[in-house]
């Protein structure tokens, strides 16, 4: 199974996504395709409706102090749920779907979630620091959140602006 990264505008990005309750084969082979298609891309996180399934399943894979991915600290969470949030912090995010554009987001600086793994056992994490943002991010995403929706007023104006002019440029270089 080979996923493509949905892009904004695309109005899938706006779903919400269904809980998940077959942990079948299907749902193995769209989170081993999900963490290829993650990883293809230099991504730290991944919701499945990124690569158009509207499903509350996402990937996470922190790089570690060598800034290395491994596999082994791949966490996949399926219908997660924030149960605790507390202190706040600000970080300059990014996202898959919003290719080439970074800006300051307000998040909790520490979560508690309880999801499901893959199997379908019941698991409760505690997270801070770049987890915790990332965990945010793509719950975010689970619920037809960008982070661009975070931006105040102008400052979403002024993203559009650009936004636009860097998808008539990225147009104009494949032509």
């Amino acid at each position: 199974m080979k996923l493509n990264i949905v892009e904004y505008p695309d109005k899938r990005l706006k779903e919400k996504s269904k809980i998940v309750e077959k942990f079948d084969k299907e749902l193995h082979e769209l989170l081993n395709a999900m963490y290829t298609a993650m990883m293809g891309s230099n991504g730290i996180g991944l919701a499945a409706i990124q690569v158009g399934h509207a499903k509350q399943a996402l990937l996470l894979n922190i790089p570690n102090e060598d800034d290395e991915q491994s596999i082994d600290n791949l966490i996949e969470m399926i219908n997660p749920i924030i149960i605790e949030k507390n202190g706040e912090t600000i970080y300059q995010e990014g996202c898959l779907s919003v290719p080439s554009f970074y800006e300051d987001i307000d998040r909790y600086e520490r979560v508690v979630v309880n999801y499901q793994d893959r199997e379908g056992n019941t698991k409760t994490i505690e997270a801070e620091g770049l987890l915790s943002i990332a965990i945010q991010h793509e719950i975010d995403h689970l619920n037809g959140i960008l982070f661009i929706d975070k931006l105040s007023y102008s400052r979403r104006k002024k993203f559009e602006k650009e936004y636009k002019k860097m998808q008539k440029e990225k147009k104009a270089n494949h032509s």
